[in-house]
């Protein structure tokens, strides 16, 4: 088609609406929930201006780039509105789009007024590539844009030189990392220093992050183990006309795998309990007081209905205020309880792990923050624990955790593992330990380096807790390239399998293609000779100790230990089972 056709299709484009918006989800990447969409617009599909670098690239050329971007905008708020997606929606704004015949001040809230739609969850994102003039326009738009309610984020941060200073001057609400810096981050060391350098100066400045261009599993990996809240990118969603509600798998998955392997979820709020003082609805409130002046570190009595269930407390300032006022204790001190019940209080049973119990207090709104956690069992009421022995606990489980973890992949260490068998064997139960091993590990290390060599541990560290369902199994990292993963689940071959065909299959990426035509690399032995070792290949060897043979857990490292060096014999990805007395046996299984 020929420019000046082109011309013509532009102008039925912008007279006839013809623009088509797409929706790419953004995520949590701590939960996989969504956290917004942003709005990108396409032409009409078959024609040169389908693509957005072409239709914005002729826009602009024919100075009409602020017509075009304001019926997008319109198309993109009619369209969320309709299709009643979660979360924020963000919108591409030209940060000279104010000073434009165009722009009507006030026009796009009367949109969404229409359209029942509220300021605060539309996101307005100025991007670096457009072109900032040197008159403070930038600082403008952003405050025009916060007065009318509206949340800012800098978009494609890093791509031009001003992004630091635009950062510090602007004072967005988001930034979001360009997809330069998220591309091959997990293989770039260099990369990885300038992501940390964006989030600690998001954290001390109180901005969200989201990276752009997500584009693997590694690279999304990576970001998370950096501690990035947020993402978008090919590998989570592409961008559609409807896009799916619901959280991304994955994340999902990842989310629960981590909390399952988490040393917190081990404990429960039960820890906290203490026997302290109650009343029921309709004692009366001398008998509060009564209580508060035997238990002087008490500051808020539990109040119960007839069913030994708590609804609420009497706090010790409360009743003081009362009492304290004219005639107030004589007016007051034979009021039942529940007169001055405060039913801002934190019901748990006991069966809650600490961490859900920390996220629960965290989730409270600050005004109603308060210190008991009133704990029960069955609905009925055990005891009292309070946010300051909550915190003290968590911390203290945080240092352990992070005493005993392996620092590269951040999975348990020997110490848990050990732990972990113990107390199945105690238990008697069945299950399944596999132990995992790289063949050939040393040369390649030799060959390529010790970063790579610990981009691939972490590459098999990341497909066992990908792989491994966390209902009741447990992953551990005893060391280098050593894993460990003990199943109760049924279906343990099957993980194995898909961990061998997954590595398999990722590893190649780390080759450069001259060594993947040669099959591997060859290295000098000591002894001065060429020898040649084939591209990397995982190990697994499987036990099913009997608890009534095995007594300890260093008897199933050892049987664990012969299982893996079995397979290793066998060479290639290869998954193993070890006979062991009467336990149920499988024949060998190759890849």
């Amino acid at each position: 088609m020929s420019t000046n056709e082109n011309k013509i299709l532009l102008d039925k484009i912008l007279n006839d609406g013809l623009i088509t918006p797409l929706f790419q989800p953004i995520y949590d990447l701590s939960s996989g929930a969504i956290y917004g969409n942003e709005a990108l617009s396409r032409g009409p599909e078959n024609t040169p201006l389908f693509t957005p670098d072409a239709l914005f690239t002729l826009a602009t050329e024919e100075h009409r780039l602020h017509e075009l971007e304001l019926l997008c905008r319109e198309r993109a708020l009619t369209r969320f509105a309709k299709l009643a997606l979660p979360g924020r929606l963000f919108l591409n704004v030209s940060a000279s789009l104010l000073s434009s015949p165009y722009h009507q001040k006030g026009m796009t809230l009367n949109i969404l007024n229409d359209l029942g739609l509220n300021q605060k969850d539309i996101i307005i994102e100025l991007s670096e590539q457009h072109p900032y003039d040197h008159n403070g326009l930038s600082r403008t738009s952003v405050e025009h844009y916060r007065k009318m309610g509206f949340q800012v984020a800098i978009d494609d941060l890093g791509v031009g030189y001003s992004g630091l200073r635009l950062w510090s001057e602007l004072q967005p609400d988001i930034v979001k990392i360009d997809k330069h810096f998220i591309h091959d981050i997990d293989k770039d060391e260099i990369k990885r220093e300038f992501v940390r350098s964006i989030i600690t100066i998001a954290q001390r400045l109180d901005c969200k992050l989201i990276a752009e261009g997500i584009e693997t599993q590694q690279e999304l990996d990576q970001l998370i183990e950096m501690g990035v809240t947020f993402g978008q990118g090919f590998f989570l969603a592409r961008p559609v006309e409807k896009p799916s509600s619901q959280p991304n798998a994955y994340l999902e998955k990842h989310a629960q795998r981590r909390a399952a392997f988490n040393i917190d979820h081990a404990e429960t709020v039960q820890t906290l309990s203490r026997a302290t003082p109650n009343v029921y609805a309709d004692s009366p409130l001398n008998s509060v007081s009564l209580l508060f002046t035997e238990h002087p570190d008490v500051f808020a009595i539990p109040v119960l209905n007839k069913a030994d269930e708590p609804i609420g407390v009497v706090r010790r300032y409360q009743l003081h205020e009362l009492f304290s006022t004219t005639y107030g204790r004589a007016l007051y001190e034979y009021k039942p309880a529940i007169t001055l019940l405060s039913e801002d209080v934190l019901i748990v049973e006991s069966g809650v792990s600490l961490a859900t119990v920390s996220e629960l207090v965290t989730n409270q709104e600050a005004n109603t923050l308060n210190n008991e956690i009133i704990i029960v069992r069955e609905g009925k009421f055990i005891g009292t624990g309070h946010l300051r022995d909550l915190l003290k606990r968590i911390t203290e489980l945080k240092i352990q955790n992070a005493t005993y973890s392996n620092p590269l992949t951040l999975l348990p260490g020997n110490v848990p593992i050990h732990k972990e068998v113990s107390l199945r064997l105690k238990a008697k139960e069945d299950f399944y330990v596999a132990y995992f091993d790289l063949n050939d590990f040393k040369p390649f290390n030799d060959y390529f380096g010790y970063s790579k060599g610990d981009a691939i541990i972490q590459l098999v560290g990341n497909l066992i807790k990908y792989e491994v369902s966390p209902d009741g199994n447990f992953i551990g990292h005893i060391g280098g390239d050593d894993f460990v993963a003990i199943f109760r689940s049924p279906n343990w071959e099957q993980q194995c399998r898909a961990i061998l065909a997954r590595f398999a299959q990722e590893v190649r990426h780390f080759y450069t293609q001259e060594t993947l035509q040669e099959g591997g690399v060859w290295t000098q032995s000591r002894q001065g000779e060429t020898v040649f070792h084939p591209i990397l290949s995982l190990a697994i060897g499987v036990v099913n100790p009997n608890p009534d043979e095995c007594d300890n857990h260093h008897l199933v490292a050892e049987l664990a230990a012969q299982a893996k060096k079995s397979a290793k014999q066998k060479g290639g990805n290869y998954l193993y089972l070890q006979p062991y007395q009467n336990t149920y046996f499988t024949p060998s299984i190759a890849m």
